[in-house]
């Protein structure tokens, strides 16, 4: 079995002096990757032996970012995704595998009033034939903060967040567009009727104490490895970020 973690830390150094290290060594994962590392090279030390380490860094400081510790060395690593407009952000790593591709995506926020939603729209389009494309070579694995509820049972308060970024029509039916594209949401694959378990809790009016949250931390996988799943966990427990960890076990 191959453990896989992925972890919006929402900026590695903040994390890593709270419990990141603690979580990494006892989860023993054998890929590991992260979004929102809000690094540049060489800002911060992070010993991870046994791990081969990929980093992506935006060109804006203090800003996005994502990486990709795994135990066996990919074939090949590639960042972003060829389309400069994308590319300049940190928001992708694509490592490929004898028989899969393992891409971690931090998805672009559409913000306050929506003020990236156009571009957003954009970033979906694209980010989808780039998965499509890998998937007509071997298998994807996609992992990440994908920065959507897709259903009503996926956030707290879906009545009151219907034109909010990451719970708009736009944004939901783009989801709905990649999963019938041939891809599962491997957590709703095994709790489809899975109710209060979220990913992401605001740092205002105490909403993680109150579990009012969202699940936008995914594992989506191409619909053939479907008979390779044994589990997909979401680690409400795990504290360190505004973000816990999600996990996906696959033979």
């Amino acid at each position: 079995m191959m453990k896989l973690i992925s972890w919006n830390v929402n900026g590695l150094r903040a994390c890593v002096g709270k419990n990141f290290t603690e979580f990494f060594n006892s989860i023993d994962a054998d890929i590991f990757s992260l979004q929102e590392t809000k690094l540049q090279e060489g800002q911060i030390d992070l010993p991870l032996p046994g791990y081969n380490c990929y980093w992506n860094y935006a060109e804006k400081k203090g800003y996005s970012g994502t990486a990709v510790f795994t135990k066996k060395e990919p074939l090949n690593v590639t960042y972003g995704i060829g389309i400069e407009e994308h590319d300049k952000e940190g928001r992708v790593i694509t490592c490929e595998f004898e028989d899969f591709y393992y891409v971690t995506c931090y998805t672009p926020n559409s913000q306050n009033e929506l003020a990236r939603l156009d571009y957003r729209m954009k970033w979906e389009e694209d980010f989808r034939k780039y998965l499509l494309k890998l998937d007509e070579n071997k298998p994807v694995i996609l992992c990440g903060d994908l920065n959507v509820a897709h259903n009503e049972i996926d956030l707290k308060n879906p009545k009151t967040n219907r034109k909010n970024a990451g719970f708009t029509d736009e944004e939901r039916e783009k989801m709905t567009k990649l999963l019938e594209s041939g891809f599962i949401d491997t957590f709703r694959y095994f709790y489809p009727d899975a109710e209060g378990i979220y990913s992401w809790w605001s740092y205002r009016f105490r909403a993680r104490e109150k579990n009012a949250g969202w699940r936008i931390d995914y594992y989506i996988v191409s619909q053939r490895l479907k008979d390779r799943l044994i589990d997909s966990k979401i680690h409400t427990e795990v504290l360190g970020s505004d973000h816990c960890p999600v996990e996906l076990d696959i033979e």
